[in-house]
């Protein structure tokens, strides 16, 4: 049984162009990303998901360079590129990871993934973002290639195509779905980089968590937070986009 980290990624974004490239000490954001989603023992590939466009070239460069798979497909219809780079790469379960979490944690990805995979028979779709506990910039879904080829196959609406896992939340009768919640309750952290204010949170705790020898987790974020409160307001005001339901 594979399990990939299916990673969407695209140069465009409506609020921050670009910002899965922009840098802190010399690095991408996405490549931040794909060294902390290595270190999940649960995944077995990691697949970056970009689209044909021809400005998507410098996150195919940077795939080449370290060594990761990627697939190109359509920009819009995000659950084909999903369905298509998973059935290229013969993946059996899905992890759905986006490229604006640079500062994911392993060790929660595991957590969702070992929930669905010692649950097979019981679920076929299992995140931490049913109900929100977990910081967003730490969601992670998780779903069989079976119910992605349902989605795929029967999913019509332009909003189940955009976002990919919408078909199976919203069709619950057709569904079976579990959700996975913290012990404590940090859902109104935000460490998704939207806009040049989430960046400049994610840039300042990089620079003090990050080492090369060394992976930082939830709790050290968390840590870190409580020692520097009013960074917390630096993108507190902002609100995530809704999902039109």
């Amino acid at each position: 049984m594979k399990v990939a980290a299916i990673i969407q990624a695209r140069m465009g974004s409506t609020r921050l162009p670009g910002k899965i490239l922009k840098t802190v000490k010399g690095k991408p954001l996405l490549k931040y990303q794909i060294e902390r989603v290595k270190q999940a023992k649960a995944i077995d590939q990691i697949i970056i998901a970009t689209t044909t466009k021809e400005s998507e070239q410098p996150i195919v460069d940077l795939c080449e360079k370290m060594g990761i798979n990627y697939y190109r497909g359509s920009e819009e219809d995000v659950l084909s590129r999903y369905y298509e780079a998973a059935q290229k790469f013969d993946v059996d379960v899905i992890v759905r990871l986006t490229s604006d979490c640079p500062i994911i944690d392993p060790k929660v990805i595991d957590k969702v993934v070992n929930k669905y995979v010692n649950n097979q028979s019981s679920f076929d779709y299992v995140s931490n973002t049913l109900e929100r506990t977990y910081p967003r910039g730490l969601d992670t879904e998780v779903f069989s290639f079976e119910a992605l080829n349902k989605a795929y196959h029967e999913a019509v609406l332009t909003r189940d195509k955009e976002h990919v896992t919408a078909y199976f939340y919203t069709n619950p009768h057709l569904f079976k779905l579990q959700g996975l919640k913290n012990e404590k309750d940090y859902g109104n952290y935000r460490w998704t980089v939207d806009t040049e204010e989430d960046f400049e949170l994610i840039r300042l705790i990089l620079g003090e968590l990050y080492n090369p020898n060394k992976t930082f987790h939830l709790e050290d974020v968390i840590k870190l937070l409580n020692d520097y409160p009013e960074w917390n307001e630096i993108n507190a005001h902002i609100e995530q986009k809704k999902l039109l339901v």
